[in-house]
C-alpha cells in the first residue's frame, strides 16, 4: 500500500515545505510544482511529476497527512510494540497503527475498545488506446472484494449447524491474567477473540463468513493523460472498520501508441503523403484526426517535411489548459521509376526553372 514508503519518503521536503505548513500552502506549492513539472509543458520531467503528485496525495489530505506525520514521529523503532496481527499492535506492512488504548487497557484490564479506522489504500491499473488517452474517458476498472458468504450468509458455520459459546473464555474473547497490581489480557488462542466456536465450518467460506467478488469502480480520466500517470479517487479503496472512512484508490495509467498520431505536449501529430505534382502545383486533403476528418489546403510549392497547424484538433481544453493543435507534416512522394516521355517532361521543366539537370 501507499504507506510502505513512508518512512523513507519526506513528502514536505518534496513539496519544499516544513512539517508545519498550513493546507494553503501546500495547495500552494503543489499547484506551482506540478505546473513546473508538467510533462506537457517540460519533456522528461515524468518522475518529478509523479513524485509531486504522490507527496500531494498526501499531505493534500487532513486524515492522511495526519496518519502520515505519526509514522514520521514514531520511527521505525515503533513496531517493536507489535508485529502484523498481533493485537492493539503496530502494523508497519500494512501502515495499521491498531489502537493504543487496546494495548494500555490490556495492560491494565480496562475493557478492548475498537475505534474507527480508515480502509486500505488500492492500487490498479488501467490501460488506454491513445485516442482515449488524448480525448478523455468514462471507463471502469474492476477491483478484488469480499461479501458474506453466500452459502451460510456470512455467519461462518455449515447450514443447519450453530456457533456455541467458547469454553475457555466464557464468550468473552480474552483471557485475564492477574499479576498482583495488574491484570494482563490476551486473545482467547481457542476462539481466536471471536468469543464463541463454529461446530462445522461453511465448506464454502471455510468459516470465514466471506467469499472473494469483485465491485467495479467508474473512473473518469480526462483529457491528456500522459503514460504512467498516477489519478486519485478519493474514498473509493477498501471501506473502513468500525465506522472508519474508506481508503483511496489509486490507478496508474498506461497508454498504448497509435500507428498514425503521436503526442508533443498538448499538441498531436501525425503525417499526410502528397505526390510531387501536388506540392508543386498545390491541392486540397484530407486529412484524419482523432475526431472527425478536415480538409487542409497544401499550397503552391510546399516542400518535403513542411509541418501545416489545424487548430484545436489537439488534446482538448481541460481547465486553464487551452486546447492543442494537430501539426501535420507534408511528405512528398516522388516517383520511383519514369518513363521517356515523362523524363522528358521532368528535364523541360528543370530547363524552364533553369536547374541543372544530371546525365547518365
Amino acid at each position: 500500500m501507499a504507506e510502505r514508503e513512508w518512512f523513507d519518503k519526506d513528502y514536505y521536503k518534496v513539496l519544499g515545505l516544513s512539517s508545519s505548513a498550513t493546507e494553503k500552502e501546500i495547495t500552494r506549492a503543489y499547484r506551482k510544482l506540478a505546473k513546473s513539472s508538467h510533462p506537457d509543458t517540460n519533456p522528461g520531467s515524468e518522475e518529478k511529476f509523479k513524485e509531486v503528485s504522490v507527496a500531494y496525495d498526501v499531505l493534500g489530505d487532513a486524515e492522511k497527512r495526519k496518519e502520515y506525520d505519526e509514522v514520521r514521529r514514531l520511527g521505525p523503532a515503533a513496531a517493536g510494540f507489535g508485529g502484523q496481527g498481533s493485537p492493539g499492535g503496530f502494523n508497519f506492512q500494512t501502515g495499521d497503527f491498531g489502537d493504543l488504548g487496546d494495548l494500555f487497557g490490556g495492560l491494565f484490564g480496562g475493557g478492548r475498545r475498537q475505534r474507527a479506522q480508515r480502509g486500505a489504500d488500492l492500487e490498479t491499473a488501467l490501460h488506454l488506446s491513445f485516442r482515449d488517452a488524448v480525448m478523455g474517458v468514462t471507463t471502469s476498472v474492476s477491483l478484488p472484494s469480499t461479501d458474506a458468504c453466500h452459502t451460510c450468509g456470512g455467519r461462518g458455520a455449515a447450514p443447519g449447524t450453530g456457533v456455541t459459546t467458547c469454553e475457555r473464555c466464557q464468550g468473552r474473547g480474552v483471557l485475564n491474567d492477574d499479576q498482583g497490581p495488574f491484570a494482563m489480557s490476551s486473545v482467547c488462542p481457542v476462539c481466536q477473540g471471536r468469543g464463541g466456536r463454529i461446530q462445522t465450518p461453511c465448506p464454502t467460506c471455510s468459516g470465514t463468513g466471506r467469499e472473494p467478488s469483485s465491485r467495479k469502480v467508474n473512473v473518469r480520466i480526462p483529457a491528456g493523460v500522459i503514460d504512467g500517470q498516477r489519478i486519485r479517487l478519493k474514498a473509493k479503496g477498501n471501506a473502513g472498520a468500525h465506522g472508519g472512512p474508506p481508503g483511496d484508490l489509486f490507478v496508474d495509467v498506461h497508454v498504448s501508441g497509435d500507428a498514425r498520431f503521436e503526442r508533443r505536449g498538448r499538441n498531436v501529430t501525425t503525417t499526410v503523403e502528397v505526390p510531387l505534382t501536388a506540392a508543386i502545383l498545390g491541392t486540397t486533403v484530407e486529412v484524419a484526426t482523432l475526431d472527425e476528418p478536415v480538409t487542409l489546403k497544401i499550397p503552391a510549392g510546399t516542400q518535403p517535411s513542411t509541418t501545416m497547424r489545424v487548430r484545436g484538433r489537439g488534446v482538448p481544453a481541460v481547465g486553464k489548459n487551452a486546447a492543442g493543435d494537430l501539426l501535420v507534416t507534408v511528405n512528398v512522394t516522388l516517383p520511383k521509376k519514369l518513363n521517356k516521355e515523362q523524363r522528358t517532361l521532368v528535364e523541360k521543366l528543370s530547363v524552364s526553372l533553369k536547374e541543372e539537370v544530371p546525365h547518365d
